[in-house]
């Protein structure tokens, strides 16, 4: 396993310079089988990641930019009649793929918005009462501008629940910002990209990633780091059964990408920030929300 995710790392470190840390975040959360938030300004490169990890993972691909007057028929689909056959056919929409990249999700209407859940909480979508199955794997990276920007609609509770990890790009390095300037523009090689993996192959991975041993120690530390949100009096929103899973999950894949099969609380804390907080701040004020490195220093690892 450790040629195979090294030779996806090294293939997206190509477009986007200096960035390991949150390339191995991503790469984890769909090793999990996680929906993936990117929240950035604009320009940053989180449209350039979710393509490129598409044509590395070899997924099937579809870029939806959402927007204030776009519906749920726009992105689900929608049956037709059929004149000629005298019945309803369904449409599919562009959810019908491996890899949806859902560009800029809060500048879309909460109701647009809320079309997603079924499809990532179930991998399916109902239309007029009938369910149509995605794909398989079915992951889904949403875009999103900083919520003080005008024009963005705030992702519900139950929307940023459903993402295993909010990640933030950040700035380029001094040199990384220099070879863009001097027209070094790696976005432009996205298309050049060839897959790194066969979809045997991310199955296999994915069930790697499910088979790391966890001791009773290890999960009695990320029970503590789980129940300590939820005794605080501090406007934060506790950590719920779905966040402690996701966070289990992506320790796990952490684990496979750092070349073992078992579990240390290194893995755990390397993916706990980018797991946990967008939960803990769901709908509160930043001023006063209890964060994960406060949760973090005051649990210390079980030995």
């Amino acid at each position: 396993m450790a040629n195979e995710h090294r030779a996806v790392l090294d293939q997206l470190g190509q477009v986007l310079l200096d960035k390991p840390q949150p390339l191995q975040l991503a790469l984890a959360c769909l090793l999990a089988g996680g929906h993936l938030l990117l929240e950035d300004l604009p320009g940053m490169g989180k449209t350039t990641l979710s393509a490129a990890l598409a044509r590395t993972l070899g997924l099937s691909y579809q870029r939806v930019q959402f927007t204030a007057d776009m519906l749920p028929t726009d992105l689900i689909g929608v049956n037709i009649f059929d004149p000629g056959e005298q019945q309803f056919r369904f449409h599919a929409g562009p959810i019908f793929c491996q890899l949806l990249l859902a560009d800029e999700i809060n500048r879309a209407s909460p109701k647009t918005q809320s079309a997603l859940l079924e499809a990532m909480a179930e991998q399916q979508i109902s239309v007029d009462g009938t369910t149509h199955p995605l794909p398989s794997p079915f992951f889904v990276i949403a875009t999103q501008n900083p919520s003080e920007q005008s024009g963005t609609f705030p992702l519900p509770e139950s929307q940023l629940d459903r993402f295993m990890m909010r990640l933030s790009l950040g700035y380029p390095g001094l040199d990384a910002e220099r070879r863009l300037l001097k027209g070094d523009h790696r976005a432009d090689r996205v298309s050049e990209l060839t897959p790194c993996l066969e979809g045997q192959q991310l199955a296999r991975l994915q069930q790697e990633v499910a088979s790391v041993k966890v001791s009773d120690a290890v999960l009695d530390y990320l029970l503590a780091l789980v129940h300590y949100s939820r005794r605080q009096e501090r406007r934060s929103a506790p950590l719920s059964p779905r966040a402690s899973r996701a966070l289990l999950a992506a320790a796990k894949a952490w684990a496979c990408l750092s070349g073992r099969h078992y579990l240390v609380p290194d893995d755990i804390q390397a993916v706990f920030a980018a797991v946990t907080e967008h939960r803990l701040s769901a709908g509160q004020p930043s001023d006063g929300s209890l964060h994960a490195d406060h949760i973090l220093a005051q649990i210390n690892p079980i030995q």
